[in-house]
């Protein structure tokens, strides 16, 4: 085991315990109000002996995280700290939270958990905030205070971070979670209702609950155990250790995903039907191929409905997209859309439409066109090239749009 740090919001220093192989896959652990990372380490000495990677993080003002002079305990940075770790780690972990942890980790994945995270946890997670909860809950992390000298985290957070609009930040945020999620809770628990956590689940894409009986509060030394159970038994059935596989005469779909694992950009090829009018579709197969002659390809689906104008195509255009332009790339990729009456375009060369705003465009006249299986192949000679490199570029992986990050 290690203690590594991370940079947070503001510059905050975070502390965390980073345990088992690095090239393993990679769980992070984010622990409740008033608690550190130790309150994990079971859960992470049983994750490591199960073959995963653990990141045991103290949330700031939290165990050896640093706690803030200025005090900055408002619910924004705790959020902005867990993205920016994620942003630093490098890998896409699972993310496992309780209580105040799990609220900070579902805002901080709303919206960017496919980029961010491989899959959520959330144990003990309070989905509704009544006065009575908040009170018991700052009465007893007061009383806590009071019993301890020194307690390990910083009293201020008492007085700084606020829930009232906790569960209208959940909701939003948890329809946009699409990764595999398991929330977890206790039959007897006083912090959410089994009808509250079956909403709140319901609400989420791909999510799953799991309750357990005769149990109030799972992270807990009494109950760690039960909770391991069910963590480790979701991780081995949604993101299993072993590498999934395609083997000749296995589904497409597999090998399509294998694919994915590719991450592209994403391109508009154009070109100029018989009849004069423009034509183009969505490819991210593009490549390429030499310097010279300057030549690049294009891998076309013969199923498309520009396939046949595009293989007999004189010339043809290769529009690189740039962030912007994720609209266009849909328009050009639906059926039945109305692409270049709603997209900003001007003839290049022998008439190829080139379209505006884009991070590149190639400009090509046809080399030569390749059987490739249920595609061809499309090779250019470029004859003139345009391109921006203030922009950034739109990225396709694993299904999904992505966008450069920047740590």
């Amino acid at each position: 085991m290690s203690v590594v740090s991370f940079k947070g919001f503001g510059g905050a220093r975070l502390e965390a315990d980073d345990l088992g192989s690095p090239d393993a896959p990679a769980v992070l652990l984010i622990h409740g109000g008033g608690q550190t990372r130790q309150v994990w380490d079971a859960a992470a000495h049983a994750l490591v002996a199960a073959g995963r990677r653990v990141i045991n993080l103290d949330l700031r003002g939290h165990g050896g995280s640093e706690w803030p002079a200025d005090g900055r305990y408002d619910f924004e940075a705790f959020v902005e700290d867990v993205r920016a770790v994620l942003a630093q780690l490098g890998c896409r972990p699972v993310v496992v939270a309780s209580t105040m942890g799990g609220w900070i980790a579902t805002v901080a994945l709303g919206g960017d958990a496919a980029v961010l995270a491989s899959g959520l946890v959330m144990a003990d997670l309070p989905t509704q905030v009544d006065e009575a909860t908040t009170r018991s809950i700052s009465d007893r992390l007061r009383l806590r205070v009071g019993a301890e000298q020194t307690p390990p985290w910083d009293v201020r957070l008492l007085d700084k971070f606020d829930v009232a609009d906790m569960p209208q930040k959940l909701s939003g945020a948890a329809s946009q979670i699409s990764i595999p999620v398991l929330y977890v809770s206790g039959a007897l628990s006083a912090l959410v209702t089994n009808k509250q956590a079956a909403a709140f689940v319901a609400d989420m894409p791909n999510a799953e609950f799991a309750e357990v009986d005769d149990a109030d509060l799972l992270v807990t030394p009494e109950r760690m155990e039960v909770f391991n159970g069910l963590l480790l038994e979701f991780l081995e059935r949604r993101q299993p250790l072993a590498p999934a596989q395609y083997q000749s005469g296995s589904d497409a779909r597999t090998f399509r995903d294998a694919l994915g694992c590719f991450a592209t950009g994403v391109t508009i090829v154009t070109a100029v039907a018989p009849d004069g009018s423009p034509i183009g579709l969505t490819a991210n197969s593009f490549t390429s191929v030499s310097l010279d002659p300057p030549l690049l390809l294009v891998c076309i689906a013969n199923s498309a409905g520009s396939a046949d104008a595009l293989r007999h195509a004189d010339c043809f255009g290769v529009n690189v997209l740039q962030i912007g332009q994720q609209p266009t790339s849909n328009r050009f990729a639906g059926k039945g859309e109305v692409r270049f009456a709603a997209t900003p375009w001007e003839p290049g060369e022998g008439g190829v439409p080139v379209l505006s705003g884009s991070l590149a465009s190639f400009e090509c006249k046809q080399f030569s066109v390749n059987d490739g299986g249920d595609h061809f192949i499309l090779v250019g000679e470029v004859t003139r090239a345009t391109f921006e490199p203030r922009r950034d570029p739109l990225l396709y992986f694993k299904g999904k749009y992505r966008r450069l990050h920047f740590a």
